[in-house]
């Protein structure tokens, strides 16, 4: 199955949430994972060794899809030195006052890591659609009542994130964008689980119910965003994630085959520091 979506074609009622029960080849799975994982590590110190192509992996979707024990799982193992994570929340006041990828920029990983985001920009076309009233708190030129966050408004943003996914391209970073597509079963049976386990209650909120009231008003900002902003240079992928240890597999199978594309490869001594090279260890043997 393909899962990639590259421009606006994406019907959300038609993606599925669940491909099939991973309980029967469990541990096929997870082999398989394993040796995804392992690609994934050797590609990242030949990145790191280099600083020529960064990696942003960018996981959105609604609560308790499984992004947390997705970036969890997949990243296991990955050298901390080329590797870090943002989480993005509801804007504080002093990010409010600049523009919203500011905070963003701050978060990007440099050429040579993989840099994951926990939620991200995507936030502002998403959260902020089924809550325009998030907009008024930016105090934006323009922008003075709920009327105002219109379709206009959103397809502006949809172009300053296309324009700013071409930046980064070209920019020597790969782009990845998972989308965790649940169903709203699977989220009401994993919030009960965090209500009944007392190791889970930490992971719920009172929240996590409220937003779960405006589910279909979410699955058409999803629609919308990812129709919007899917590019076949930035494409978006769409996993059925009901299932954990498949929505793991699927992630980590798209990751390995897309990063082995790149011209990844340890860097070549000049015959100078060759020569060095020999010294250093000629030196290191005659040590008395």
């Amino acid at each position: 199955m393909d899962y990639k979506f590259t421009g606006d074609d994406f019907d959300i009622k038609k993606a599925p949430t669940k491909v099939k029960d991973s309980a029967d080849e469990l541990e096929k799975i997870k082999k398989q994972i394993d040796e995804n994982l392992y690609h994934i590590r050797h590609a990242q110190k030949m990145m790191y060794a280099r600083h020529k192509y960064g990696i942003l992996v960018v996981f959105q979707a609604l609560d308790a899809a499984g992004k947390d024990s997705m970036i969890a799982h997949i990243f296991s193992g990955v050298d901390p030195i080329g590797f870090k994570v943002a989480n993005f929340k509801q804007p504080t006041s002093t990010e409010l006052r600049h523009d919203y990828l500011w905070r963003i920029n701050k978060e990007l990983p440099s050429r040579g890591e993989i840099g994951v985001f926990n939620r991200s920009y995507y936030e502002d076309v998403l959260v902020s659609r089924v809550h325009p009233e998030i907009i008024l708190n930016a105090n934006l030129p323009g922008i003075d009542s709920l009327s105002d966050v219109d379709s206009h408004f959103f397809k502006e943003r949809y172009q300053d994130i296309r324009d700013y996914e071409r930046y980064l391209s070209r920019n020597g970073f790969v782009i990845f964008k998972f989308f965790l597509h649940i169903s709203k079963g699977e989220q009401k049976k994993r919030f009960l689980r965090r209500i009944n386990l007392p190791k889970k209650h930490w992971k719920f909120s009172s929240s996590d119910i409220r937003e779960r009231q405006y589910w279909d008003q979410y699955q058409k900002a999803y629609e919308k965003a990812i129709n919007a902003t899917a590019t076949k240079k930035n494409p978006w992928y769409v996993v059925p994630a009901d299932d954990k240890w498949y929505s793991r597999l699927i992630v980590s199978d798209i990751l390995t085959k897309e990063i082995e594309k790149l011209p990844l490869a340890y860097p070549k001594l000049s015959p100078e520091e060759a020569a060095k090279l020999d010294s250093a260890k000629e030196e290191l043997l005659n040590e008395k």
